[in-house]
């Protein structure tokens, strides 16, 4: 059975929603079945936190003030020749296996993401030399300020590495529109297989509950490479531990905080700076209520997050 809103005051569990399994309560959460739903919510309330797959959000242990809006329902995606439309909600994974079925490549990289693709347009993920910019053609967003909807061109997108216009804040993907080419299906099943291969040698399961990569790629090396060779992989720091296979990955192990994550992604900031005077920069996204001692390292790992 599909899930309803919440609306009980404070009661809604937020880890419920994110793949580190971490984070307190919200006012409500609406999990609407459609665009138009999604649409008549933003419309009385444009505050609403949004929330997707929850692969690369850490929310604090205080919670959310206000409402959250869960886009997995929005779950519609259409194929018309090479053209592939996906709603928010669609996960990257069902979307490379359909395109596979389909005889297209393009996002074969899907298949290794437990992100949605309202999460991968946000963050132009990519991985083994290619990203969502590469094939995205359009997307219908919600826009905050006018509250309207509006359609951004891939011009409009200000797609960067790890960056798009969605980040602003003003823009909610409702659906995007994806241009692959056709190729043999055993070379997209190949390629496919290959990314999954890789992902499970080098990454954790999401058995261990994470949130991907902790930190972005600084310009030309690897935040992995330097927590590796900073001497941090493997070490734990009791109810949180950075992966023994790949530095650049947290584990919650079981009874983490929001604040265990911080403190230890504070200690891998100030390693890698004072070995390699490299500053890096988060790519785990913090929302939330923060306590004092979060405010504290925020000031330092996200100095751009405004209380």
């Amino acid at each position: 059975m599909a899930e309803q809103t919440i609306t009980n005051s404070g009661t809604y569990d937020l880890s419920r929603l994110t793949t580190f399994k971490i984070g307190g309560k919200c006012d409500a959460v609406y999990f609407p079945k459609s665009v138009d739903e999604f649409i008549e919510l933003f419309n009385k309330d444009n505050t609403l936190f949004v929330i997707g797959s929850g692969s690369n959000l850490l929310i604090s242990s205080q919670g959310i003030k206000g409402g959250v809006v869960c886009t997995k329902q929005l779950k519609n995606i259409t194929v018309v020749g090479n053209t592939i439309t996906a709603e928010a909600g669609v996960t990257g994974a069902f979307m490379a296996q359909l395109a596979a079925k389909e005889g297209l490549s393009g996002v074969e990289f899907f298949i290794a993401f437990p992100g949605s693709i309202g999460g991968n347009v946000f963050m132009n993920a990519s991985a083994h030399n290619q990203f969502t910019s590469d094939c995205f053609v359009s997307a219908r967003c919600y826009d905050r300020e006018t509250k309207s909807v509006v359609t951004l061109k891939k011009s409009d997108m200000n797609f960067a590495y790890k960056q798009s216009i969605l980040q602003t804040g003003r823009y909610i993907l409702l659906d995007a529109v994806f241009e692959l080419k056709k190729a043999p299906a055993e070379e997209i099943n190949a390629l496919m297989a290959r990314n999954l291969t890789n992902r499970k040698q080098t990454q954790p399961s999401m058995a261990y509950p994470n949130a991907g990569c902790a930190f972005k790629n600084p310009p030309n090396d690897s935040a992995g490479r330097l927590l590796d060779k900073a001497g941090l992989k493997g070490y734990d720091d009791g109810n949180v531990r950075i992966w023994d296979t790949h530095a650049n990955f947290i584990i919650n192990k079981g009874n983490a905080t929001s604040t265990d994550v911080l403190e230890l992604m504070l200690k891998m900031y100030n390693k890698v700076k004072e070995t390699y005077s490299i500053e890096l920069t988060p790519e785990v996204i913090y929302v939330g209520e923060m306590s004092k001692r979060e405010e504290e390292i925020c000031r330092i790992l996200y100095p751009k997050i405004q209380k």
